[in-house]
């Protein structure tokens, strides 16, 4: 029973090297894309506003604006099409859901940028 047991959890546990990100967090999430006999990698860059759940089902949605038109794409965290995500921009936000960049585009849409600390030594 143990064994069926440990298995079940094996299997549920999403397999994932994926970066630590939160929503407000610019990604680039690069995909597999089969067409037919084909297989190619797309690269869906855009704002993390929404993760759920923290398991087997965890997923992230990343919305984008394309020619003015808002974008939505959920991406299940244990996908295996799921090549790599890329952070590009680290937000500052103070809502863990960000459901109100929908109504908004242009400026109004921005979000902070955290600054990173970089402490360099000047020659």
């Amino acid at each position: 029973m143990s064994l069926l047991l440990d298995y079940v959890k094996q299997q549920l546990t999403p397999k994932t090297n994926h970066p630590n990100f939160k929503a407000g967090d610019t990604v680039t999430v690069h995909y597999k894309i089969k067409e037919g006999d084909k297989e190619r990698v797309q690269q869906f860059t855009g704002v993390v506003i929404q993760k759920k759940n923290e398991r087997a089902t965890a997923s992230f949605t990343v919305r984008k604006m394309s020619n003015g038109i808002g974008v939505e794409r959920i991406f299940p965290v244990a996908s295996p099409f799921i090549e790599k995500i890329e952070i590009a921009k680290v937000g500052v936000v103070r809502r863990a859901k960000l459901f109100y960049l929908r109504d908004r585009t242009g400026k109004a849409a921005r979000i902070r940028e955290k600054i990173q600390n970089t402490d360099e030594v000047k020659a």
